[in-house]
């Protein structure tokens, strides 16, 4: 059966979002709204080279893919997608993947480069093997650790999970804060009062960090205004703040996607380093989720120490580039 190109993300919207709520790699990354913020704002300079699957009933696979010189990758980029892979009906795989490698060859591609696959892809699991049979060249790397935790149904039981030591830390840091401050935690999720407060969350997120103020580009901040309005019209979106003596000196930009909270990124004033803001903020922000009845907490991407003493269990992110031998 022939495939047919992507052109537009709105187009083909349905026949997407029902693949991916069936593909064990349905995340909010894959989504054709978060693929199509990012299309519009970083997609210069490349072609995009994606097609649909069909099978009898419909579409069973998107191959959402981008070409820049001789090589084709996944639209999206490590820095904003925290996980990409191919959003496939079960049992389509082998078929699918197959026809990928067809694909390439009629683009006159070379490399084909899959960033930030999940350790449970099926991508990872069939694809190596049906590629090196057709005599391509195979190497797959670690790119970066993933983390996250099973919520269970209330607060106590959460603290539960967690080792003695970080439980009592935890405590010990919320009792500090109450003793010593008058401090408040809530979030914003109206579009309006988002794109208001975006500029708090991007100066906090800015000054925690040397490298995330790096990171902040104007383009990447660019992206960071139109996702944020995007995930807020969709009522995928909360901000949350921590206040102490009457300012904002803690920030998280939450996405609940699919019964999980995703910690996308955050920021605090160094300033109130002393009290662990960042941290007992993003406590809040789980047990919020807990609270409204999520099922899962991500926090994303990265190393960071603090997601492990709040329970996240760690887990590989891959990279695999296919060449052309």
């Amino acid at each position: 059966m022939a495939t047919t190109p992507i052109t537009s993300f709105q187009d083909i919207q349905t026949e997407w979002e029902s693949v991916l709520q069936e593909s064990p790699a349905n995340t909010l990354f894959l989504t054709p709204q978060w693929q199509k913020v990012w299309w519009d704002t970083f997609g210069d300079g490349q072609t995009m080279v994606g097609f649909t699957y069909p099978y009898p009933e419909g579409v069973a696979a998107i191959a959402s893919l981008a070409k820049d010189g001789d090589t084709v990758s996944f639209v999206g980029s490590q820095d904003t997608f925290d996980y990409n892979d191919f959003p496939i009906r079960p049992g389509h795989e082998i078929a699918f993947y197959q026809t990928l490698l067809e694909c390439m060859e009629d683009q006159d591609c070379r490399i084909l480069r899959l960033d930030s696959l999940r350790e449970s892809s099926p991508t990872l699991e069939h694809f190596p093997e049906i590629a090196r049979n057709k005599g391509y060249t195979v190497e797959i790397e670690e790119e970066d650790v993933t983390s996250g935790i099973a919520l269970p149904g209330t607060w106590d039981d959460y603290l539960g999970l967690l080792n003695k030591k970080d439980r009592h830390e935890l405590r010990r840091k919320l009792r500090r804060m109450d003793a010593q401050t008058d401090w408040k935690w809530y979030s914003v999720t109206e579009p309006v009062e988002v794109a208001e407060r975006l500029g708090e969350f991007i100066s906090l997120m800015r000054q925690s960090r040397p490298d995330k103020d790096e990171f902040m580009t104007p383009e990447r901040e660019k992206f960071f205004y139109n996702i944020t309005q995007r995930m807020a019209e969709l009522g995928q979106l909360k901000l949350y703040f921590l206040d102490m003596d009457g300012s904002s000196v803690a920030t998280s930009l939450c996405f609940d996607y699919s019964g999980s909270r995703l910690l996308y990124n955050s920021g605090y004033d160094p300033e109130y380093g002393y009290y662990s803001v960042g941290l007992l903020l993003n406590a809040m922000c789980l047990k919020d989720a807990i609270d409204e009845g999520l099922t899962y907490f991500d926090f994303l991407r990265g190393p960071e120490p603090y997601k492990a003493h709040l329970g996240g269990e760690q887990r590989n992110l891959y990279k695999m580039v296919v060449t052309k031998s």
